[in-house]
């Protein structure tokens, strides 16, 4: 018997550039359910995916991941151009 890996909804293909503050903590969804994205609204509770917190160091815009399937959660590092 083989354990395949979970994979979370993929709301969108694209990042999700957002303007961050300085000092600021925003909560990224990991589990692609939220209704709020990229952001977590509670949606994961009853899954095996867990919010990921990011505390922004300047004021600037960050891009977040849409496709959920980044090896650098929260942030986009290019993954969804070979969705």
């Amino acid at each position: 018997m083989t354990t395949e890996e979970v994979q979370p909804e993929m709301p969108r293909k694209t990042p999700c550039a957002v303007a961050v503050e300085a000092g600021q903590r925003y909560v990224w969804c990991a589990c692609g359910r939220s209704e709020s994205q990229p952001f977590c609204d509670g949606s994961h509770k009853g899954t095996s995916f867990a919010p990921v917190p990011f505390q922004a160091e300047r004021t600037e815009w960050i891009w977040f991941c849409g496709c959920k399937r980044t090896g650098d959660p929260p942030l986009c590092d290019g993954t969804h151009k070979t969705l």
